[in-house]
């Protein structure tokens, strides 16, 4: 048989068929990576919560105030007119958690990451931002490096300090003991006392720690530690720590007689707590927050502050629900984030969402004007922190200074 011999016009032809072909199988994938979303597919903003485990009180309200956030957003135009979905998950309150989401769902390359709620975990998460993509860390307890691409919620801990300080200063309560947990919560506050307290406002005034008492956060009694407070006959007595913990303490102190002003950290400021712990919160608790609570007009605020608080609380009414500061810690970063993005477009980047914020002055909010050129990675200071006391009986946290500390008139 004689062999058939393949014309090489008939097999140039064939490769160059070949090589069109996968060209255009290249060119239909690179179109399919970089083509534009359709206006109806929701921008999708993954969310890390402790949606279980001890800051689950947390977690789980914030998560309900995005969700409202979501239907608000979307009602009044959404990301120029696309749909915006979040998408949660659940870090189980656990820094390693935490730091195994980030790495799945950066996969996708977002350009922003909303979460989690605490110091421990955004901490360990914070790393895996260098190169983005933006992290809004609902936690005040954490002090994003300036320029950084991590940013934090509401008003540090430590302006709030400053603002619960100078009230104490202002009611004459100059002999402070502090009582703060060992794990990362605790150890910021501490820093953050001892950094307050040096500065000439405070130490000329006559401000001065009395008593130091430490403990841990799985610790079943604080009795001991109480006992060195109560000896030491502070005017009031600053407890630092978040959750189960906290309540720890408060038993201690009912159980030991101490009966002074008492203070806490704004995140211990949910109704779920104050019906749970009802039986043994102690009879004067403060706490120094952002602007958000309610005021009735005292004190008197911004008209800008005003409106953007009464949209905050007509949409969770509206819901059914009754915000604490775990709504307002999540709904101040979505209204921020919702801002740029509606500014800069969904195809907007880490770096151009970052580099928005930090140059976003004089934008209002529930917790006042946002200055992050004067305030990075945060645009609020202890000028936006209000001191206020728990009222069982009126089932709310009444306000008792102008922001920034001082006592209403």
């Amino acid at each position: 048989m004689t062999e058939r011999r393949r014309s090489p016009i008939s097999a140039s032809s064939r490769r160059a068929s070949l090589a069109a072909g996968l060209l255009a199988a290249s060119l239909s994938i690179a179109a399919a990576a970089v083509a534009p979303a359709r206006a109806d597919e929701p921008y999708k903003i993954n969310v890390i919560l402790p949606l279980t485990g001890q800051a689950s009180f947390l977690g789980k309200e914030e998560q309900v105030s995005l969700q409202i956030a979501e239907k608000y957003v979307n009602r009044t135009g959404g990301i120029r007119g696309r749909p915006m979905q979040f998408v949660f998950f659940d870090d189980t309150s656990s820094p390693q958690v935490a730091v195994q989401l980030v790495r799945q769902v950066s996969a996708e390359k977002p350009a922003l990451i909303l979460g989690s709620s605490l110091v421990s975990v955004c901490s360990a998460m914070a790393p895996l931002m260098k190169e983005g993509p933006v992290e809004y860390c609902f936690s005040p307890g954490v002090h994003p490096e300036a320029g950084s691409y991590v940013f934090s919620s509401s008003v540090s801990t430590h302006d709030l300090q400053k603002a619960l300080f100078r009230y104490f200063r202002e009611k004459g309560w100059k002999r402070i003991a502090i009582m703060t947990s060992s794990d990362a919560t605790g150890q910021d506050a501490e820093r953050g006392i001892d950094e307050t307290l040096k500065q000439p406002e405070y130490k000329d005034a006559g401000l001065t720690l009395v008593e130091r008492a430490h403990f841990n956060t799985t610790d079943v009694s604080v009795a001991a530690q109480i006992e060195t407070v109560r000896a030491a006959k502070p005017d009031a007595f600053v407890a630092w720590s978040t959750g189960t913990p906290i309540a720890t303490i408060f038993k201690g102190i009912l159980q030991a007689g101490l009966d002074v002003p008492t203070a806490t950290t704004d995140g211990n400021m949910t109704f779920a707590q104050m019906t749970n712990y009802a039986d043994f919160l102690p009879k004067q608790l403060y706490f120094p927050a952002g602007e958000w609570p309610p005021h009735e007009g005292a004190p008197k605020l911004d008209p800008a502050i005003e409106k953007a608080q009464q949209e905050f609380y007509a949409e969770f009414k509206a819901a059914g629900v009754e915000p604490d500061v775990a709504a307002s810690l999540a709904w101040g970063p979505a209204m921020l984030v919702m801002q740029a993005l509606r500014e800069l477009g969904p195809e907007a980047t880490a770096t151009e969402i970052r580099d928005y914020l930090a140059r976003l002055k004089g934008a209002p909010g529930i917790d006042g004007f946002f200055d992050f050129p004067a305030t990075p990675q945060r645009g609020l200071d202890d000028r936006n922190a209000v001191v206020t006391r728990w009222e069982p009986g009126q089932h709310a946290w009444v306000v008792l200074s102008e922001p920034g500390g001082m006592p209403l008139k």
